[in-house]
């Protein structure tokens, strides 16, 4: 096992946690299906009920390890990546098998086949999480986790407008569904010159589909804040900055980040935004608020930027005075 899980593994193992490598970590690329409650009468959807339930408790298992170290590692403890990657390894293994017992006596089980193919991209096994997710989508085209799910992976593979495509019939099957409202928002936003052909419009009119994207996915989930932090994030692309757009989306991101790591990052990010408008004092009001040493290059630089500014406007104004 050596990809998306391992990868997220060593960017929370490392020390270096900063808002902005928070979200691809966090963000897996589907749905997961729930386990729904009580038991089923059916005995193959009580056996996949069951498999769920192995495979949920698995992953909250193998979460509260990676968050443990990852405590660990701030707190300046050595810790081995391999030794951790092992564990997990031996962790998802009879999960694994499980999914292929499961498989080989219902082949035709649309829902298996969505959540198989959840946990093998998490696992980092693409190729082989592609294939159950395009049998889930044959099996039940009226999926929408199958539609967002084989979308992301045009996103990343192409062709780009085949995933916007199937992102609309995501939302269009469950339109209520915050992550794919992220997800779409994502793939616009990352994919500018794509979603101008595929929209027919121009640059900012791509970023304004991409923001009200966002938004939408946020009318949904309120409290999700890697997802109201790459809503803010977004406005750092967009030419000129929407200066009041981009603090009032920090902001809110500020206002349910759940922890000091957490409002420090954004603080450094609304210092950025603040010294880029030429607000120079609010942008030292908010490093004042940074005391992370996790964030001292980030908070230093930003320093150094405001002085020069701030130096290079006395000298401006010098002789006038």
């Amino acid at each position: 096992m050596t990809g998306i899980l391992l990868t997220a593994a060593a960017v929370l193992l490392a020390t270096n946690r900063p808002v902005a490598l928070s979200n691809a970590v966090v963000r897996t690329t589907g749905v997961k299906i729930s386990v729904p409650a009580g038991k089923s009468a059916d005995p193959v959807e009580r056996e996949f009920q069951e498999l769920l339930e192995a495979d949920n408790a698995a992953q909250a298992e193998v979460d509260e390890w990676i968050r443990k170290e990852n405590a660990f590692a701030e707190k300046g403890a050595n810790i081995s990546g391999a030794t951790l990657n092992g564990r997990i390894e031996q962790r998802f293994a009879p999960i694994k098998k499980a999914y292929d017992r499961f498989i080989l006596k219902h082949p035709d089980h649309a829902g298996v086949r969505l959540a198989y193919g959840s946990f093998l991209n998490d696992i980092g096994e693409e190729l082989e999480a592609i294939a159950h997710w395009e049998k889930a989508l044959k099996l039940d085209p009226s999926n929408p986790a199958a539609w967002n799910n084989m979308a992301n992976y045009y996103g990343q593979q192409g062709p780009v407008a085949k995933a916007f495509e199937y992102y609309e019939k995501a939302i269009e099957l469950k339109p209520d569904e915050s992550v794919y409202y992220h997800n779409f928002a994502s793939a616009v936003y990352n994919f500018r010159q794509e979603a101008k052909s595929y929209f027919k419009c121009p640059e900012q009119e791509v970023f304004d589909r991409a923001l009200a994207l966002f938004q939408k996915a946020l009318q949904f989930s309120p409290a999700d804040f890697p997802l109201a932090s790459d809503l803010a994030q977004t406005y750092y692309g967009i030419k000129p900055l929407r200066v009041d757009e981009a603090i009032k989306a920090w902001e809110y991101a500020l206002k349910i980040a759940r922890d000091s790591i957490e409002r420090e990052g954004i603080h450094i990010h609304l210092a950025r935004v603040k010294l880029n408008a030429g607000r120079l004092t609010e942008a030292r009001q908010h490093l004042e608020s940074v005391t992370n040493n996790m964030y001292s290059p980030l908070r230093n630089r930003i320093q150094r930027n405001v002085d020069e500014r701030e130096e290079k406007t006395r000298k401006q104004l010098g002789p006038a005075l």
